[in-house]
């Protein structure tokens, strides 16, 4: 006897029909968890096998037993989750990168026996965003998981999550007229940014990944455009309504600001939506969308922005603003795509690049700072080497900030930080206080062994990252002390830039998975080649352990790779975002310009 789907994953509320296959026929009776017919707590389950999932997440065994013959049973697992939501860029506002609601993919499923490809859904440019899920969201009078995507074509995607072959919901682009855009407006051709390295190829629209506000179903996003004749450029803010890709009342908003400063003789300095790049996660906390820009490959003059922005009574209003390195210049907030931090208090946490660190103007190059919600400087932690970090292009903010959760009470410290950037040093900082000036101030420093492109992840008082050129690491952390130590090793060499995990796991401690992406061939002008992206599960026990790999099954390969993504994993599912076959030409100069991939247990 046999029942199928074997593993099934769901959200609360939701349906899934399993099939039994009874040899010589007959009906069948069931149970959920030993109870027989389910309940409202573990689910209920009809006599023709439709559950319905009760109030209790996490596994569930549903049994079919032959009516005829009770030594006839099968088994199969409906996984159901009570995630909320993945509205932001590595899941939460400590930017840690782990869900740990998810009851479907395991050590046992996660395999190429019973994992891999379900379906591709093509896209209209390259997807450097992370993509955000939704579940049980109501479009067109249905509901449905829902996962949003948008691309540097300056295009927005709702496609169902679990569909397959893959449905698209909605799609939007950006810059059309009933997106605030004006007539000819393109996103913009890489040739007209930066120092002409195409970093970003072919063009560049939406680079940081967007935000959703659940309360409100608003998904804010920041999209970037030139007129026709290529002279005048657009940064808006948009806020749209999820359900229908519309824009609400009031927006989007052109994106300006102005600053104090501008050096000897200067009196402000002003935005430049063409020199300013807007490449970090946005964040939304306190009931504002902040907002961070860096450059386009160095060129000048570009600085470390930061504004805050709220919608309220149908009007985005610009609500604060604040230019970390004013005079000197530089100091971009860019952490390797990241997104600020925002701790439990509030407090923001941004990592900046290259620049002058001078406190008494207010220039903050290389440093660890901490923002109040109404972006003011409240503390600071500056690296040693900084200036060494300046003149030799070791930007101490090519890393993301990772917050840790609140350690045991009575310890020293008891709020840590764990940021690094290219110099290949990593630092545990107490963000309670940071310190200033000096490694002294830290609570840990080491060699990493590799530059670091990315965020890390926590999970069960374990560290994970990959750095450029390097291997996944796991560090164990001691929450007495406050101490990393190397626990395992991945055999596995990722391309630039490394690799960001993420962690899926049932709880804080069961079934933990890293999933990481190698996105070494990503196909612009200064990649050594281009090819997929390479998603790959690793055993969060020991690193050491690979489960699975997108490249061991030809079906299972990805879209050409893109840098600085991150895969998003819910609901029995990862998606990742890639070129589809654009190998960095021009858009749509070939069939698939941009494609998420969704992956899931086989049927």
């Amino acid at each position: 006897m046999s029942l199928a789907p074997a593993t099934a994953a769901i959200t609360l509320s939701q349906t899934q029909q399993f099939t039994p296959t009874v040899p010589g026929g007959g009906s069948v009776t069931w149970t959920v968890d030993g109870v027989a017919n389910g309940n409202g707590t573990v689910g209920t389950i009809s006599t023709s096998g439709l559950y319905t999932a009760g109030t209790a997440p996490g596994a569930h065994t549903v049994a079919a037993t032959s009516a005829a013959d009770t030594t006839q049973t099968a088994t199969s697992v409906v996984a159901v989750t009570d995630l909320a939501g993945v509205f932001t860029y590595r899941n939460d506002l400590s930017r840690d990168g782990v869900n740990t609601q998810e009851y479907a993919l395991t050590k046992a499923t996660v395999g190429t026996a019973r994992f891999g490809k379900r379906t591709s859904c093509a896209a209209d440019g390259a997807i450097y965003t992370q993509p955000l899920w939704v579940p049980l969201l109501t479009v067109g009078g249905a509901k449905h998981n829902v996962v949003f995507v948008a691309t540097q074509h300056d295009g927005l995607f709702a496609f169902d999550a679990d569909a397959v072959p893959c449905v698209k919901l909605w799609s939007v682009n950006l810059i059309d007229s009933n997106h605030g855009g004006t007539s000819g407006e393109t996103s913009v051709p890489s040739a007209l940014v930066g120092m002409g390295y195409g970093d970003i190829q072919p063009e560049i629209g939406v680079t940081g990944t967007p935000v959703i506000d659940p309360s409100t179903q608003i998904l804010y996003v920041v999209s970037k455009s030139v007129d026709s004749a290529q002279t005048t450029y657009y940064q808006r803010l948009h806020a749209i309504d999820i359900t229908t890709g519309n824009e609400k009342t009031g927006s989007p908003v052109t994106i300006t600001g102005s600053y104090p400063g501008g050096g000897s003789g200067g009196t402000s300095v002003a935005f430049d939506p063409h020199l300013e790049h807007q490449k970090p996660g946005l964040a939304f906390a306190n009931g504002a969308v902040y907002i961070t820009w860096a450059s386009h490959e160095d060129k000048g003059p570009w600085y470390g922005w930061v504004m805050a922005y709220q919608y309220a009574t149908n009007t985005l209003t610009q609500k604060n603003a604040i230019n970390l390195a004013p005079n000197a210049q530089k100091a971009g907030i860019w952490m390797g795509g990241g997104a600020p931090a925002v701790d439990a208090s509030n407090r923001l946490y941004v990592v900046t690049g290259n620049g002058t660190y001078d406190t008494s103007t207010h220039d903050y190059g290389d440093s660890l700072v901490q923002l109040t919600s109404t972006l003011t400087v409240s503390q600071t932690f500056t690296p040693s080497d900084q200036d060494t970090d300046d003149a030799l292009d070791k930007d101490f903010g090519s890393g993301g900030a990772a917050l840790l959760a609140d350690l045991p009470a009575g310890n020293t410290v008891t709020h840590a930080l764990i940021c690094g950037g290219k110099d290949t040093s990593l630092y545990v900082i107490n963000r309670d206080t940071l310190g200033g000036f000096g490694d002294s101030a830290a609570v840990q420093k080491f060699n990493f062994g590799a530059a670091i492109f990315g965020t890390g992840a926590l999970w069960n008082n374990v560290f994970y990252l990959a750095g450029l050129h390097g291997v996944l690491q796991g560090y164990s952390l001691n929450p007495q002390t406050v101490q990393l130590t190397h626990a395992a090793s991945s055999s596995h060499t990722y391309g630039f830039p490394g690799s960001s995990p993420s962690i899926s796991a049932s709880s804080a401690t069961q079934n933990g998975i890293v999933w990481t992406l190698d996105q070494g061939q990503y196909c612009t002008q200064r990649s050594p080649g281009c090819g997929p992206a390479v998603l790959i599960a690793s055993d969060a026990a020991n690193v050491a352990t690979e489960l699975w790999n997108s490249s061991q099954v030809a079906a299972d390969a990805a879209g050409n790779a893109v840098k600085f993504t991150v895969p998003t994993v819910a609901n029995g599912h990862v998606y990742v975002g890639t070129r589809g076959n654009n190998a960095g030409g021009a858009n749509s100069s070939t069939t698939v310009p941009g494609e998420l991939e969704i992956y899931g247990l086989k049927p």
